[in-house]
């Protein structure tokens, strides 16, 4: 079926892409399931992020990830699993079987066990020579707020250590980290750590619509989202080309909008 090109959307970069990266969090599907969301979606996924521990136990880990290569959609490794592989003095090892299984980033977080900067500065540098290095900055705790400082300061030194890209917290429930209790956005939060490190180098982890839509209206349709669920990858696609009435004027543009008004 023909692709269909009668609308005036906004520009929006092509994969393989460096800004307007989409960044899914996967549950623990199977690779038939990951092939077939792919089948119609590949083309809006950028990063493939296997959630906590999946991918320890999940025995068909490295046929998922096979079906990402062949899509050209980068396979991480989440965060959780090397943080409780460094604690247990094993994260070389976790490392090493990553890169075996066929996963090419890992994330580096510090949200589960006790970690300091410095100690996750070095596992970035550790992790960074063989992978493509995803930080996390922001609590998952909704009682330890960082400061704006440290807001900047994490996602600055993890820059300077390597992470090509910087994620925000937010978690799968959208209520911490750059979020309030309710889910609204926390501005400053935000504007401090695009003053860090820049909004290229930053994923915002938004799982809920209208967190998206706030992004999008905020930085365009090229903003870097994570977090998106398997089920929302098309959703949020439409929120970046306003095609929902959510972004739809502000994406558009303001001289399409006006003619289309009339």
């Amino acid at each position: 079926m023909a692709t269909p090109n009668f609308l005036t959307l906004p520009a929006r970069t092509s994969a393989p892409r460096t800004t307007g990266l989409t960044h899914v969090l996967d549950p623990g599907v199977g690779p038939a399931a990951a092939a077939d969301l792919l089948a119609g979606a590949g083309a809006c996924v950028d990063i493939w992020k296997t959630g906590w521990g999946t991918a320890y136990v999940d025995p068909r880990v490295g046929e998922k990830l096979a079906v990402l290569a062949r899509h050209g959609v980068g396979s991480c490794l989440g965060g959780t699993l090397l943080e409780i592989a460094w604690a247990q003095g094993v994260a070389e090892e976790c490392l090493v079987w990553a890169h075996a299984v066929g996963f090419r980033h890992v994330e580096v977080s510090r949200g589960t066990v006790p970690m300091t900067v410095a100690d996750k500065r070095a596992l970035v540098r550790r992790a960074a020579d063989r992978f493509a290095v995803i930080t996390e900055v922001g609590a998952k705790d909704p009682d330890q707020q960082h400061t704006l400082d440290q807001w900047r300061d994490e996602a600055a030194a993890d820059r300077e250590a390597g992470a090509r890209l910087v994620v925000a917290e937010g978690r799968q429930s959208g209520t911490v980290g750059i979020f309030d209790a309710d889910g609204e956005v926390r501005e400053d939060v935000v504007d401090a750590l695009v003053e860090a490190v820049g909004p290229e180098h930053l994923v915002f982890e938004a799982p809920r619509a209208a967190q998206q839509a706030w992004f999008v209206r905020r930085f365009g349709p090229d903003v870097n989202i994570g977090n998106v669920a398997l089920d929302d990858v098309l959703g949020l696609e439409t929120l970046r080309l306003g095609l929902r009435s959510d972004t739809a004027s502000s994406t558009v543009g303001a001289a399409v909008w006006d003619e289309l008004a009339r």
